[in-house]
């Protein structure tokens, strides 16, 4: 059986913020930086990107989100903010802080990006830098809604369903619902490691899959409450950000990227990446490459 094994060099680490324990892995030396995975994934999505960072310069810290990996999967309270991203935030602030990092840069992919957008707009104190990953703010992918989305995208509205259905339907084959979101995703690059697989696999039981629900009903509801409140007092994140792409995905297909950060940051980088939308994975060297440059402190900026 594949076994799934972290990158040489990292340690494990834990924290705790109101009784929940966040799980990462931390290694090298050097300015910080927090990477944030997305769904259905775990840290274990970093393996390819993690040790050129390291490699360049920078302290890593692979966590996994709340609900995900290895990192507790607390009950869903009725308005879901229990799995809101200001609280999924939070709780990667927290684990930062413990580490002795006031000061870092994030990277989140997919739905570690959007914990990472919040994190800048709630942290501005801590964020020094942010880069999004295959992503538009939900905001803006819920106020274009068309066809296309809701086809390449109906796994958003499936999860935020208000029952426990998604639950149920997920549970009957939890394997295949898994493999079917990287089915059709792929454009030639680098194969997915099937080491990582087997351990999104491990790690997608239904303590997961039902906390992963909730993360989507959040969006869907106190997420959009939260950004809709940014937007009426023109708040948008004044680190600078990079915005990444693959040029097959969804996102990279339909939206022009640079112009609509632009309407969120005050200073945006971009760069399409040749990929689907596991650009981490497909083109781990283009990734690394372009976060290990934008994450270099300039000559004034403190990190620690």
């Amino acid at each position: 059986m594949t076994t799934y094994h972290p990158p040489p060099g990292l340690r494990r680490v834990e924290s705790s913020r109101d009784g929940v324990r966040i799980n990462a892995l931390v290694g090298g030396d050097g300015p910080p930086i927090l990477l944030l995975h997305g769904y259905p994934q775990t840290s274990a999505m970093w393996h390819r990107v993690a040790p050129e960072l390291i490699a360049a310069g920078h302290t890593v810290v692979l966590a996994d989100l709340r609900g995900y990996g290895d990192s507790d999967k607390p009950a869903d309270t009725p308005s879901h903010t229990t799995y809101g991203k200001r609280v999924m935030a939070a709780d990667q602030v927290a684990l930062m802080r413990s580490l002795g990092f006031a000061r870092f840069a994030v990277v989140g992919h997919d739905r570690g990006a959007r914990v990472a957008h919040r994190m800048a707009l709630d942290s501005p104190e801590r964020v020094r830098c942010v880069a999004v990953l295959d992503v538009v703010p939900t905001l803006h992918m819920f106020d274009n809604v068309d066809r296309a989305m809701a086809s390449s995208y109906f796994h958003w509205f499936f999860l935020a369903l208000e029952s426990d259905l998604p639950e149920r339907l997920i549970l009957a084959d939890t394997d295949a619902w898994l493999r079917s979101r990287f089915a059709g995703r792929h454009a030639g690059g680098a194969p997915f490691d099937e080491g990582a697989m087997a351990e999104y696999v491990r790690c997608f039981d239904p303590a997961t899959v039902r906390a992963s629900c909730a993360d989507y009903r959040a969006a869907a509801g106190i997420d959009l409450v939260h950004d809709r409140g940014d937007r009426e007092r023109g708040r948008v994140i004044e680190a600078p950000l990079l915005a990444l792409w693959g040029t097959h995905s969804y996102v990279g297909r339909s939206f022009d990227v640079p112009d609509v950060w632009r309407s969120y940051a005050r200073h945006v980088d971009a760069a399409p990446i040749e990929a689907d939308h596991y650009l981490c994975e497909e083109a781990p060297h283009e990734v690394a490459r372009a976060l290990a440059s934008f994450c270099r402190p300039t000559e004034s900026g403190g990190t620690r």
